[in-house]
């Protein structure tokens, strides 16, 4: 069960890795905090990233970013991670 407001995931009593779920949570507060995207019409994911781009995804998303549509892409430790966007996130494009 994730946390309310940022859907970050919470540590289970007794769960092994602890790490992979701090880190997790840890990688979606940093995609989150100051959100700025760098493009909020594009459908393609970019062929080089950055660590820590973000794009917003339209509704004719392809490839990778395919069904995200109205998210918000994040490029971190080289795969793109979905984030859901909540009633009152505000983005900078």
């Amino acid at each position: 069960m994730p946390t309310t407001n940022l859907l970050l995931p919470f540590l289970a009593a007794g769960q092994a890795q602890k790490h992979v779920t701090v880190n997790e949570a840890l990688r979606m507060l940093d995609g989150i905090v100051q959100l700025s995207v760098i493009e909020a019409d594009r459908a393609d994911p970019p062929a080089s990233p950055s660590d820590g781009d973000r794009y917003l995804v339209p509704a004719a998303a392809t490839g990778a970013w395919s069904g995200w549509q109205n998210s918000v892409a994040l490029w971190a430790d080289g795969a793109w991670l979905r984030l859901v966007p909540r009633a009152g996130w505000t983005a900078w494009n």
